[in-house]
């Protein structure tokens, strides 16, 4: 278990969807999180105290948190020496990226010096099984995306959120490293090998009480050249009884590809049934969650009323209204008796 409180690092992070992963900690875990550390020519700003290294051991942080999420997962050799700096000072150093703070020399030599870990939490650590695809007791809950990056993990904490208030059996089931980080447990799957991908969200979303929800985070999504082979394992692996599709309207192409346009809200809806329908055909989009952070209040209320008029599903934003109205759908489900898994 990662020792807390943090520090978390942005780097140079060049926008604040780069900086994902602290922004992530800092929204869901904010007791975790005693500052932020950036480097010259950082965007991003997760509103916490700005802080040396110095500053945050005299705060108490235990671990430095590699806060940023750039395009490959890279730990940026402009990094290096702040993260050494680090681990001289005492701390642990966390990181979700792929390649590994145990394959950097120097950064090893100051953890050994000091008595500090190196903690790699996208190092899958399960021997997972191939998928099965058979039928499994509970019911799941995946929220997809016309894009990366598009509120997929805020939707599912927020349901789950909203699920537990209830007094609802919710489980949040994490895919990727801001998850896992949040969370302390759950599936690095960009990083397990391909022909056990779905096997691992199997293995992550057992058998389970006839009324106990998973809400499985969403990763990538299946028109994204990039990455579609994660939401793929997600959506054979997880098996879902429920989709919920995830939306940030002011994009005007792929995350990282500006040759790629966005699909539209009805072709991910279409995709995705015809795709999950192939392990499960009772599968239904429940509601739709889009991000409006982009959006001012009223220009971001009249995008949530024309999407559900035009797709007759509840729309919401999860950080403006709450997770209410999706919840109510999946309550829905359970009462008209659908059959589980």
């Amino acid at each position: 278990m990662l020792k807390t409180p943090y520090l978390l690092f942005l780097g140079d992070a060049p926008d604040q969807l780069a900086a994902k992963v602290a922004q992530g900690i800092r929204d869901w875990r904010p007791e975790f999180a005693v500052g932020q550390l950036r480097l010259e020519g950082c965007r991003a700003d997760v509103k916490l105290p700005d802080m040396t290294i110095a500053d945050a051991r005299g705060a108490g942080a235990q671990t430095l948190v590699v806060g940023a999420a750039n395009r490959g997962g890279v730990i940026s050799k402009a990094w290096v020496r702040t993260l050494v700096e680090a681990a001289e000072t005492g701390m642990d150093i966390a990181s979700g990226l792929h390649n590994r703070l145990s394959d950097i020399p120097e950064l090893v030599a100051a953890a050994e010096r000091s008595g500090t870990r190196l903690l790699d939490v996208r190092l899958p650590t399960v021997s997972y099984p191939i998928a099965d695809g058979k039928p499994r007791t509970g019911k799941r809950c995946l929220a997809v995306g016309t894009d990366c990056s598009v509120g997929k993990m805020y939707t599912a904490l927020a349901m789950e959120r909203e699920m537990r208030a209830r007094g609802m059996k919710a489980t949040f089931r994490a895919t990727g490293q801001t998850g896992i980080l949040i969370t302390g447990s759950g599936v690095p799957l960009d990083a397990v090998v391909a022909d056990f991908m779905a096997g691992s969200i199997e293995w992550l979303t057992p058998d389970n009480d006839a009324d106990h929800w998973d809400l499985i985070e969403g990763q990538g999504s299946l028109f994204h050249p990039s990455y579609s082979g994660v939401t793929m394992a997600l959506v054979h692996g997880g098996r879902p009884d429920a989709l919920v599709l995830c939306h940030e309207p002011t994009r005007t192409h792929m995350r990282g590809l500006p040759h790629y346009r966005l699909p539209s809200l009805e072709a991910l809806r279409d995709l995705a049934l015809v795709s999950a329908r192939i392990v499960n055909p009772d599968v239904e989009v429940c509601g739709i969650a889009v991000n409006t952070v982009a959006l001012g209040e009223k220009d971001a209320r009249a995008c949530l009323e024309t999407i559900e008029e035009r797709m007759g599903l509840p729309t919401v934003d999860p950080l403006r209204d709450g997770a209410a109205r999706l919840v109510d759908a999946l309550a829905g489900r359970l009462v008209s008796g659908a059959a589980p898994g």
